[in-house]
């Protein structure tokens, strides 16, 4: 069993996969052109936001979408701990320096009480940070609405890091259309994923737009002429062909996807002492990047270590907070300065998870975990 079944998704759709990289080869043109264009419009009006600017990699899209921000040395920008690094990592690149809010236990995004209480002292002290890069985790949206208010409030922007939750919904909204702006991920294993890396950042600005347009070639205006330092962050035609036939079935996906969902959390019905499902709350659609659940009691990398025994794959997203991950040991903070993200990396398993896993194979899951349970009651 794989983790995430690349391969049978592949076998799904070779005809028109092959297809489409077929007709970009013939083309001789491989980086931005014709295909990139039509995968930007197309995301755009699927998601809703105004523009949509395709790049190399999930964490391109959040540096550039900085960037164009002017977010710089001297600033400070929230995002959460619990998460993978290139958030945080995008943050210090761009020369800010990362500011981080506990989570939410229940969905393991950021915690928005929290986040108020922050800005306040901020506030009061008269050291604001410049903006807010909440995680949309997992596949679920953060609750932006919220978050939105308090940073008009206190004048910060949001970027929202949707790097796994493309087509995830937040009310009648699609993720990447919850804010100003926002930043996907393309790499294969995400809900839309490409046969190599790939981004798309997302702007209601049109101005901020074109400058994200420049800054992914060098900061090029016209050519060879240069008003921004920029990066070399273009996206592959190939990739942009691949995406687009996926982009065909992604809705059919989708709800495959939270059908699967639906499936694990009722076959682990019997196992509440033990695990905590996924909650999603009322209004909102997960996509399920992962389907994540929390093992109590200090167990988790056993449970982990005898599925994986019965040839049954699991994963931990993630065993390490960044606030203690050594590249970012420079910034001060302590184990215990973030309780929830703590726990969390101690407690969290993701279970095999994608559009077409097949009942057998999610029974085969919880057959591992009930005897992986089961095991450590006897011990």
């Amino acid at each position: 069993m794989d983790f995430i079944d690349l391969k049978r998704q592949y076998r799904a759709y070779r005809q028109e996969i092959d297809q489409a990289v077929s007709a970009v080869i013939q083309s001789g043109r491989f980086i931005l052109g014709e295909e990139v264009s039509l995968l930007e419009q197309e995301l755009a009006e699927f998601t809703g936001a105004g523009s949509a600017v395709a790049v190399s990699s999930g964490t391109d899209a959040l540096i550039v979408a900085l960037m164009a921000a002017e977010a710089g040395p001297g600033q400070e920008i929230i995002t959460t701990p619990f998460t993978f690094i290139a958030t945080a990592e995008a943050i210090a690149l761009s020369g800010a320096r990362p500011l981080f809010v506990d989570i939410d236990p229940k969905t393991f995004n950021m915690d928005v009480n929290r986040l108020a209480e922050l800005l306040e002292a901020r506030s009061r002290r008269g050291r604001m940070p410049s903006g807010i890069i909440p995680v949309s985790l997992f596949g679920l949206c953060a609750d932006m609405d919220r978050i939105n208010s308090l940073a008009q409030k206190h004048g910060l922007f949001v970027l929202e890091d949707a790097c796994q939750s493309m087509g995830a919904t937040y009310g009648k909204r699609l993720s990447c259309n919850l804010s100003s702006m926002a930043a996907t991920s393309f790499f294969p294993s995400k809900p839309l994923g490409g046969y190599g890396d790939g981004g798309m950042a997302f702007f209601s600005d049109p101005d901020l737009a074109g400058r994200a347009r420049c800054l992914r070639v060098h900061g090029e205006t016209s050519r060879y002429r240069h008003e921004y330092i920029g990066l070399n962050a273009r996206l592959d035609a190939i990739q942009a062909a691949v995406l687009r036939v996926k982009l065909r079935h992604f809705p059919n996906e989708i709800e495959a996807r939270q059908r699967a969902a639906d499936r694990y959390s009722s076959l682990l019905e019997s196992f509440r002492e033990h695990v905590a499902v996924p909650e999603v709350p009322e209004d909102y659609k997960s996509v399920f990047a992962q389907y994540t659940v929390r093992i109590k009691g200090g167990i988790r990398d056993r449970v982990a270590a005898f599925m994986n025994s019965m040839q049954v794959p699991t994963a931990v997203h993630y065993p390490v907070p960044i606030h203690l991950q050594k590249a970012f040991a420079f910034l001060g903070y302590r184990q215990g300065d973030f309780p929830e993200a703590e726990r969390a990396c101690q407690e969290v398993l993701s279970l095999p998870m994608h559009a077409l896993i097949e009942e057998s194979e999610q029974e085969q899951v919880i057959a591992a975990m009930r005897a992986a349970l089961e095991h450590l009651k006897k011990i």
